[in-house]
């Protein structure tokens, strides 16, 4: 099963919710109006997570913005 991994957010349409999805998308897939698709859902958690992943680093966040900017001073 080929799947697709987008990030939106859900709308309300009378008394239903719904999500787009871009034209783009559904293109490469060579999915078309009318078809029938499965919809996995998974809410967002925020934050830094989402920006950098899930990582354990050997050094504290603290340690290693110290790092960058003695970087920048030389």
């Amino acid at each position: 099963m080929s799947t697709i991994t987008m990030e939106g957010k859900i709308r309300k349409w009378g008394n239903s919710y719904g999500i787009l999805l871009s034209k783009e998308a559904l293109k490469k897939k060579d999915i078309h109006e009318n078809e029938t698709v499965v919809v996995g859902i998974k809410k967002k958690k925020g934050g830094l997570a989402d920006l950098f992943g899930i990582f354990h680093w050997e050094e504290s966040m603290e340690e290693i913005m110290r790092d960058i900017r003695e970087g920048y001073d030389e």
